[in-house]
């Protein structure tokens, strides 16, 4: 029997600082992909912050709920309205309104300036897809709205789900300290976080895992998702390009070139303006990590961007893992069961550096990398990521092994050296210190 859980997730405590500081004086915009639990989290929020609560799904509303947008702006009619709808009565400046899917319905969000400023009411809105033309023709998009991104669960929200609360703080203190957890234990803790990398940081998906501790009904979860994503794509872009871009992400990476090339994927070359609006459509989707190409790497990395240069990530690494395998019916538990073990004969460093560029995006990083040619041979050095720092650029280099060489690392510390501050090896060894390179198991990249 399947049990519904209530996840703890970290954006709950931003979202009381919202409570907490703005007072009703904006409204709460929790955007992010399809599935990664913002209903889940908003209305968990209203039930225990405010007295009463009323959840407007735009995605499933009745008859007479689209009758009471139409008069929004008559706020006392529509109150009241809302209240004989929902049956629930709403108290003032002790009850939320939680604007679920808004991007279904444009003139609600619109109206948000003039909810705000009647102030008898929190409000709280969620979506995705929140700026492609169609949800946002036509109107004036509010400036009174606090917004945050939710993401997939990251890795210690995931151990929390799994009832751990101890590994996290113990690695984050090895991690300050810069001292190894002994070979044993960093064998066992990459075991616990290969099966976040297969199970992925998906509620539903790790809902499944909980229930079952089946791996091939995890899948299942995740390829119903992935159907979800790509028919949202062909929503928005009925040509079938958009959904060819998402689901060629782990083909293309497994290519090791120094940028996503779409004319392999949509065989010619795309009106570059037709071909921004989908990346743009792809981008606001949240589904991927964009990492833009940094052609002279400084402090201002924004400022160096080659904005047609470009790698995609899927923002999910269970869901990268289902699509790398979605020629099979369902991701057999046999090759789950090498994954875990790391004995998979596919190479698998694309998936390490899809679950690094994950965890960056998570703690807030925006993705750039750098690559550049050898002066003796045709060969292209290439640091994957790149943090800016203080003054000080912090390159990360990934590899899928315990293999400690750093070639192109050296040689961008070397070109760079007077912008460059820590310099990271994430592999799958235990931390380790190399002159003045720091190994880490790549489970520690969200300390980054």
């Amino acid at each position: 029997m399947k049990k519904e859980r209530i996840f703890k997730r970290k954006i709950y405590e931003r979202m009381l600082e919202w409570k907490r500081a703005k007072d009703g004086t904006t409204a709460l915009l929790i955007k992010g992909a399809r599935r990664v639990g913002k209903s889940t989290v908003a209305e968990d929020f209203a039930k225990r912050e405010y007295e009463s609560y009323i959840l407007v799904d735009f995605a499933d509303a009745p008859a007479a709920l689209w009758e009471a947008v139409s008069n929004i702006s008559d706020r006392n009619n529509f109150f009241m309205q809302l209240q004989f709808i929902y049956g629930v009565k709403l108290h003032e400046r002790k009850s939320v309104i939680i604007f679920d899917e808004i991007q279904k319905c444009p003139e609600a969000r619109q109206a948000i300036k003039y909810l705000v400023k009647d102030h008898r009411y929190d409000y709280i809105e969620t979506g995705s897809l929140l700026s492609i033309k169609k949800n946002t023709q036509g109107i004036v998009i509010p400036s009174e709205e606090t917004r945050l991104t939710m993401y997939p669960m990251d890795y210690e929200e995931f151990r929390w789900a799994l009832g751990d609360e101890v590994t996290i703080p113990l690695m984050r203190q090895s991690f300050l300290d810069s001292k190894p957890m002994g070979d044993a234990t960093t064998r066992q803790l990459l075991r616990d976080f290969r099966l976040y990398m297969l199970v992925g940081g998906m509620p539903q998906a790790i809902n499944t895992y909980l229930d079952t501790n089946n791996l091939s009904d995890v899948d299942a979860t995740k390829r119903e998702i992935i159907d979800l994503y790509l028919d949202d794509f062909i929503k928005i872009d009925p040509s079938g390009k958009a959904s060819k871009l998402f689901s060629a992400i782990p083909a293309q990476l497994t290519r090791n070139a120094s940028r996503y090339q779409v004319t392999s994927v949509l065989g010619k070359s795309e009106n570059s303006d037709t071909m921004d609006e989908l990346l743009r459509n792809l981008e606001d989707s949240l589904t991927v990590n964009f990492a833009h190409h940094s052609d002279n790497p400084s402090v201002g990395l924004p400022l160096h961007t080659d904005y047609d240069q470009y790698k995609l990530y899927i923002g999910d690494t269970g869901l990268f893992i289902t699509l790398a395998f979605w020629d099979k019916e369902v991701t057999e538990n046999l090759i789950c069961q090498k994954l875990l073990s790391d004995k998979l004969a596919t190479d698998m460093g694309y998936v390490y550096e899809n679950v690094v560029a994950q965890m960056l995006t998570a703690a807030g990083n925006k993705l750039f990398y750098h690559t550049w040619p050898s002066e003796t041979s045709n060969h292209n050095y290439e640091i994957d990521f790149l943090l800016s720092r203080g003054s000080k650029l912090c390159p990360i280099e990934v590899k899928s092994s315990g293999y400690k060489t750093h070639t192109s690392l050296d040689k961008f510390c070397q070109k760079f050296s007077s912008w460059v501050g820590k310099r990271y090896l994430v592999y799958t060894k235990d931390l380790h210190k190399d002159e003045q390179t720091l190994l880490l198991p790549v489970m520690m990249t969200m300390f980054l």
